[in-house]
């Protein structure tokens, strides 16, 4: 048995799926779109803590201060560029590692720094009038220290 629509009710079905379609598509965007801005500041994260403690196990006894603090950074510098050796090719040159080791303080800072400009090079960047898809700020970056 045949159920008959109205004639007024043609057509509704077709306007609330683009209606409905819109709103799946700008959510389904965002979350695509932030995805890997965020994978790329919790991979910056993990990289730095590890260089740091990797470079723990340098031995500060058999060394000179100089050729220490050169072994710190290239241990820490070698974990980086480990650990971040997954990132597209497209933004491989932007990202900024830094390993430096103070002897005065023997503090070790590690920091791994991406303009956000960049991403625009691997994943589109939807801009429109008054909003910027994906909204971040100007530096993805990632800082770990320790003090020996």
């Amino acid at each position: 048995m045949k159920v008959k629509l109205p004639q007024q009710q043609k057509g509704a079905v077709a306007i609330e799926f683009a209606l409905v379609f819109v709103v799946f598509f700008a959510v389904l965007y965002g979350v695509i779109s932030y995805s890997l801005p965020l994978l790329l500041v919790q991979s910056f994260n993990h990289s730095t803590a590890e260089a740091v403690r990797r470079s723990v196990a340098v031995d500060p006894t058999s060394l000179t201060d100089v050729a220490y603090k050169k072994a710190v950074e290239d241990v820490a510098t070698g974990v980086l560029n480990d650990k971040l050796s997954w990132v597209p090719s497209g933004i491989e040159g932007s990202i900024q590692k830094v390993a430096a080791y103070d002897p005065a303080t023997k503090l070790l800072t590690v920091t791994v720094t991406l303009p956000a400009d960049e991403l625009s090079n691997i994943m589109p960047v939807l801009k429109l009038p008054g909003i910027t898809v994906p909204s971040l700020p100007e530096k993805l970056t990632a800082q770990s220290s320790l003090q020996f």
